[in-house]
């Protein structure tokens, strides 16, 4: 697919966060959480898993660890067991131990507001940290690219990259840096909802009549 030039992307991408902004007024995160910490957690959690399954795991872990320091002194086999459901619980385990462990000695306990403390901690990347830094502190320092973003952008010709980052950056010269936070969730929202992986829902899409992936479906529906 052949991608615009950035002005042609840029007003595309505007239209596209007005059209989804209708169907999903204030877009926001689907993991549950009270709190930075809990939702650094739930977020690391949320690899090759669902939100929903996440949300099943959450409650009764926040009760049993509440603070970092109690993640931190977790027994790793404990841990697993509360998490097992999310899968790859083993690593995650170890992630979420190693990360907690990292708050307790270098920011007291607390989740650090900024990207570059945050990408330090063991199991965050780019995607966690941004998903923390525009939920609780209402920071947009990138665009969460999750699974749903990055399928997104692609069929809606936003880039035609592979790699998170480099979709990361494509979608960041696009999007206003005010709205990158608003803009990843109302994808995510979207890529569940009706442009799913396997079967996207193109003639239910509000984004239909701009999405080039949308109009090559109808055109071989038709033909």
């Amino acid at each position: 697919m052949k991608i615009p030039p950035l002005p042609e992307r840029k007003k595309k991408a505007g239209r596209i966060l007005t059209l989804l902004v209708k169907r999903y007024p204030r877009p926001t995160t689907a993991l549950r959480h009270s709190n930075p910490l809990q939702l650094l957690v739930a977020t690391i959690l949320s690899a090759q898993c669902t939100d929903v399954r996440v949300n099943l795991v959450t409650p009764a872990l926040f009760q049993r660890y509440s603070t970092a320091q109690a993640f931190a002194d977790a027994e790793q086999s404990e841990l697993e067991l509360m998490i097992k459901s999310t899968g790859f619980f083993r690593n995650k385990a170890k992630s979420i131990i190693a990360c907690c462990r990292a708050l307790v000695d270098r920011h007291a306990g607390r989740v650090p507001e900024t990207m570059d403390e945050l990408v330090l901690l063991p199991g965050v990347g780019r995607k966690t940290a941004n998903c923390v830094l525009g939920a609780c502190f209402g920071k947009n320092e990138g665009v969460v690219v999750d699974t749903h973003v990055a399928r997104l952008a692609q069929r809606l010709g936003l880039t035609r990259e592979a790699d998170p980052e480099k979709i990361e950056r494509d979608l960041m010269t696009a999007v206003p840096q005010k709205d990158w936070y608003t803009f990843s969730n109302a994808l995510i929202l979207h890529g569940r909802n009706v442009c799913n992986a396997r079967k996207p829902a193109c003639p239910e899409c509000a984004l239909k009549t701009i999405c080039p992936s949308a109009k090559a479906f109808v055109k071989e529906f038709w033909s």
